[in-house]
């Protein structure tokens, strides 16, 4: 069984993360938690040599990013400038645009093309991850989309990062995606989903209907090196929910092993 590191998706926390005084303060309430790691996605503040200053002052890891498709195609020399600069291998793709999700031959075009950026990326000692929502598990032509883009993409270079609300969401099983993605996912999102009424909601690890033995227990027997928690709306505060969490998973689910 693999050993698994934990890591905070900051955009949980992205309403305290606007200025540079506010994103210091954040990372340094993250690490009080007792997470040693975080994910620099949908923060509201993103200068990169002041990013590479907190890590330093915070001793905190930065586990991966999502940045944006156009930049990755647009501005891709930075792009991995940065992520060198924060010693961050894990470059990942947050949605796939509107404009490849139109059909079939779309999302295989978009397959295709990240993948070439993917090569770029490996190149220079990145990871390109694709994160997923839940409209991937629509079908064209019989194919899911997550099928369509395991199937179409180069498994050299492009690889997925499931986030386990959003499979549920869709109508899937984590669990089996999970091991569907083994040798293409070394990242993944923690995420729970409970019900309110007739509505799903987001819910801290552990207080939702997933079941977290058997993801962990996935997670531990595939390629999984980073769980990153994430919670997209919280009831109360986001730090108390990622505490929760948190503590969840290290008391309830041994995340560190028995």
């Amino acid at each position: 069984m693999k050993d698994l590191n934990l890591s905070a998706q900051l955009y949980t926390l992205r309403e305290y993360t606007k200025t540079e005084e506010d994103f210091k303060n954040t990372l340094y309430k993250i690490k009080e938690i007792g997470y040693q790691s975080f994910q620099h996605s949908g923060a509201g503040f993103s200068n990169p040599a002041f990013v590479a200053k907190c890590l330093k002052e915070t001793g905190l890891v930065l586990s991966a990013t999502h940045t944006s498709p156009d930049r990755l195609l647009k501005d891709l020399p930075a792009v991995i400038d940065e992520h060198k600069q924060w010693n961050c291998e894990f470059v990942g793709i947050g949605m796939m645009p509107e404009a490849y999700r139109e059909n079939e031959q779309s999302v295989i075009s978009f397959a295709r093309q990240f993948s070439e950026v993917g090569q770029q990326l490996k190149e220079s000692g990145l990871t390109l991850i694709y994160h997923n929502h839940h409209f991937e598990f629509m079908k064209y032509n019989g194919r899911l989309i997550m099928d369509i883009l395991l199937e179409e993409s180069d498994k050299r270079y492009f690889d997925f990062e499931i986030d386990t609300y959003w499979v549920q969401a869709g109508g899937a099983n984590p669990v089996e995606w999970i091991y569907k993605v083994n040798n293409r996912m070394k990242y993944i999102h923690f995420k729970d989903m409970g019900i309110n009424v007739s509505t799903q909601v987001f819910k801290p690890v552990g207080e939702g209907n997933l079941n977290w033995p058997a993801i962990l227990k996935a997670c531990r027997e595939t390629d999984v090196r980073w769980c990153a928690v994430e919670q997209d709306i919280c009831e109360g505060s986001p730090f108390d929910a990622l505490k929760t969490s948190y503590d969840h998973l290290m008391n309830r689910y041994h995340f560190l092993g028995e």
